[in-house]
């Protein structure tokens, strides 16, 4: 049986500015954005070429704003996305190099932390 994960919920606590956040200065397509009633707003995020989303929104989990740590999503190229990110006015880590991956860092608005990974080549 194939598994697979396509939804992660992210806690944020300005759902308006955090869709603003990842759509225009991430990148991220905005799917739905749905208020079920005045207590469930269910907003998701779709990252270019993902089969993987994230969902935020109020009423979805009951995990703090910013308690969503280390979200990974891969990339091409780090310094690429490096550009692209400080170009829309995202803080943005200068590329870590590691021996398993280049890496970009950074926060949402309300802390939740994303890093980049530019695998390294494959022998």
């Amino acid at each position: 049986m194939d598994t697979k994960i396509e939804l992660v919920y992210v806690p944020v606590a300005d759902v308006d500015r955090a869709k603003k956040f990842y759509v225009d200065q991430v990148g991220f397509n905005a799917d739905y954005d749905q208020k079920v009633n005045e207590n469930l707003r269910f907003v998701q995020l779709t990252p270019p070429g993902s089969a993987c989303s994230i969902a935020i929104g109020t009423g979805l989990t009951d995990m703090q704003p910013g308690w969503q740590r280390g979200l990974q999503m891969v990339i091409d190229d780090a310094d690429a996305a490096r550009s692209q990110l400080v170009a829309t006015g995202v803080n943005a880590s200068e590329v870590d190099e590691q021996d398993w991956g280049r890496f970009v860092y950074f926060a949402d608005p309300g802390g939740n932390t994303w890093a980049l990974q530019q695998l390294p080549p494959r022998d």
